[in-house]
């Protein structure tokens, strides 16, 4: 009985064996995929859409503003590029009108008056260079370094540039000497009133940022009230201003 055991055991695991090494056969998954690919879609000869070989137009310059397919004589100013040939400039008298053979930059396109597009186009420009614009037409950098109360009055150097609709002669961004004319928040008639009421205290060098002489005239009450006189008529006058040197709004 031992011995049929025995044997019967080592048939059943024989058996075991083969049925697992037929499952895990490479043959089952094969057999696997062509049964799912006879009812899956058969893509044949996909049509791949064709890369444009012509590059995209960089346009020169920041042309973000600047309006494509509009009249050409109203585009800004740096959307377009003006040839000022020596011998037109000799005819150009400075405040009046003058004008010039213009083009769009790369990239701007724009129209004339039949509606078609150009690539030229003459545009009317009073004769002034950029850095002779009126100060209303340019922006320049606000220097906060130099002080704006001071005799004589300080000048710093600084970078402008006209405005994008101002169409000018010469370069765009010039170099400019202007009077400190930044201002840090102060009000004159807020130091004027403290001067007058609270001035004994040292309220207007307080308000100012002028600590020290604050101190000054708390300890000694206004220096004894001369020294309130004294800074009602500076400060009336404009002549004590901010500790960081800035005007007064």
């Amino acid at each position: 009985m031992k011995a049929y055991g025995i044997v019967l055991l080592l048939i059943t695991d024989l058996c075991f064996k083969s049925v697992y090494g037929y499952l895990s056969s490479p043959h089952v998954g094969q057999e696997a995929f062509s049964r799912d690919a006879q009812y899956s879609p058969v893509i044949t000869n996909p049509v791949v859409p064709a890369v444009s070989s012509a590059s995209p137009v960089e346009p020169n310059g920041d042309t973000s503003k600047c309006p494509s397919g509009g009249p050409c004589n109203r585009l800004p100013a740096d959307c377009i590029t003006c040839s000022y040939q020596e011998h037109k400039l000799s005819n150009c008298t400075y405040g009046r009108p003058a004008t010039f053979t213009c083009k769009p930059n790369r990239g701007v396109h724009c129209t004339g008056g039949s509606g078609k597009q150009q690539t030229e186009f003459n545009q009317t420009i009073t004769c002034q260079f950029c850095w002779q614009l009126d100060p209303s037409q340019y922006r320049c950098k606000n220097e906060t370094n130099c002080m704006t109360v001071a005799c004589p009055r300080r000048r710093y150097n600084t970078t402008c540039k006209a405005l994008e609709h101002v169409h000018c002669l010469g370069k765009r961004e010039f170099k400019k000497r202007l009077f400190c004319n930044w201002t840090g928040g102060y009000k004159w008639s807020t130091a004027l009133a403290l001067s007058i009421t609270l001035g004994g205290f040292g309220a207007d060098r307080f308000y100012l940022g002028q600590w020290r002489e604050g101190l000054g005239k708390l300890f000694s009450f206004g220096g004894l009230g001369i020294w309130t006189l004294i800074d009602v008529l500076l400060i009336g006058v404009g002549y004590v201003g901010p500790a960081d040197g800035s005007l007064y709004i």
